[in-house]
């Protein structure tokens, strides 16, 4: 036991006090910081737009109303309304945090600085082509062509007409849906009145206020928080995929150098096959549990400073630390197994790939078993290993937990699958450690097994 345990901090130092694995870990957190800082300048920076907006509107009902919705003034109105509700809906510790003028600056940056659009109405008799040609060569930055039937039927017809919209190259998408937008309300205003109805009455029958759904648990009642609910599965896969694949492959790689510089033989003078195979996998175990741990404690933070952590059950950091002990020692033995038997990592690309596609399973059936956790899907697969730890971890975090006898046996099946991965690990690590030459097959590894 105790070469076990040198072996293991051997391999954890070797990997965790090296700058590559220092600048790797903390280089995501850096960038996501980097960004969130940059993303204020770039949002003050955001060009102006300032151009013309010219309609040929044979019914003389459309342009002059657009002309008033497209006013920088008008424009303005809308964001503050905007902003408002957004403001209203934020909570109270993203505003802590954020700042009162959050929801400003993040209005702004999705949506840039207010349009400077002047209107101007051109006759219907114009020749069209001849109108295109400013939006080559000058500042126009749309042409509207409103049908003759936008406003009012004609001729018996059931339907209205609509409108065509010519465009700049490259014209800014967000100016094209403010024009579209300001299409839409002005010709239906114009079509109420038309039928001599109340636009304002309509719209207030029509109108339901909203509220957020409130989430009653066994500890109480709270506010639902739809995008919390989505994402959380998907930080618990990140959390656990990173941590385990991040683990298995400095075993692969180390395992690999070590082999093709023949250090491997200097080492098993000194212990037995099977204590460097397990003091490899408890040590690079402990690096996937620092990448686990430094990921999952800044996620927390987070959550605390934006006062949201009322709405994480903490059982799941139990729950995540187990299937992350069962993944990593599944995944760990073959990665360990790979490496014993190849020279060089280039050949070990092949025996990886079945690894590598069987963990990226779960992560492209995220959102069918969280949006459906009970599908008759999620339930096999929290029961078939190794991707069980995975799927049954995504039904925990969902929105509708599995009952608790499906995760406990989820949990025995994994335990036995990792014995079963280790004692076919062993084996292969046992022959394949001191193999040289071509590199073996999956009928190879099989054929060893059996020998060892």
């Amino acid at each position: 036991m105790r070469r076990i345990l040198q072996v293991a901090q051997r391999e954890f130092l070797s990997t965790v006090a090296t700058k590559g694995f220092i600048i790797g870990v903390l280089v995501t957190p850096l960038m996501i910081g980097i960004v969130i800082f940059a993303m204020r300048f770039i949002s003050n920076e955001a060009p102006k737009v300032e151009g013309q907006v010219a309609v040929i509107d044979p019914t003389g009902e459309v342009a002059k109303p657009l002309e008033e919705y497209l006013k920088p003034e008008a424009i303005a109105k809308r964001r503050e309304g905007m902003r408002d509700k957004a403001t209203e809906a934020m909570p109270d510790g993203v505003k802590a945090v954020a700042g009162e003028d959050a929801a400003d600056k993040a209005l702004t940056m999705i949506l840039g600085e207010v349009p400077q659009i002047d209107t101007v109405e051109i006759p219907d008799t114009a020749d069209i082509e001849a109108e295109k040609q400013p939006l080559r060569t000058g500042k126009r930055l749309a042409l509207v062509v409103v049908d003759p039937d936008a406003t009012h039927r004609t001729g018996g017809e059931q339907a209205f007409g609509s409108y065509r919209l010519f465009v700049k190259e490259k014209l800014d998408d967000r100016i094209e849906d403010e024009i579209r937008s300001g299409l839409r309300d002005v010709i239906v205003d114009a079509r109420v009145r038309q039928a001599g109805l109340d636009r304002d009455e309509i719209e207030t029958l029509t109108r339901v206020a909203t509220s957020r759904s409130t989430t009653v648990t066994e500890s109480g009642e709270r506010k639902t928080n739809e995008a919390f609910n989505m994402l959380l599965p998907a930080a618990f896969m990140v959390l656990l995929l990173a941590s385990v694949i991040t683990g298995g492959q400095y075993i692969l790689t180390t395992t690999v150098e070590e082999k093709s510089s023949r250090v491997v033989e200097v080492l098993l003078s000194a212990v037995s096959p099977m204590e460097l195979m397990t003091g490899k996998i408890l040590g690079q175990f402990c690096v996937g549990l620092v990448i686990l741990a430094l990921y999952a404690g800044m996620g927390i933070t987070g959550l605390i400073s934006f006062a949201m952590l009322g709405l994480l059950d903490l059982s799941l950091i139990v729950y995540l630390l187990i299937f992350y002990l069962i993944a990593y020692f599944t995944v760990a033995s073959f990665m360990a197994a790979i490496g014993s038997a190849v020279n060089e990592m280039r050949e070990a690309q092949t025996l990886m790939m079945p690894v590598m596609v069987t963990l990226m399973i779960p992560w492209l059936l995220w959102l069918p078993i969280t949006r459906n956790p009970d599908s008759i899907l999620a339930v096999t697969l929290t029961f078939i290993p190794p991707v069980n730890s995975f799927v049954t971890l995504l039904r925990l975090t969902s929105t509708s937990p599995p009952p608790l006898w499906q995760v406990w046996v989820s949990i025995a099946i994994g335990l036995a699958s990792v014995y079963v991965a280790i004692w076919f690990a062993a084996k292969i690590f046992r022959v394949g450690l001191l193999m040289y030459g071509k590199p073996p097959n999956y009928a190879t590894l099989i054929r060893w097994i059996r020998m060892a």
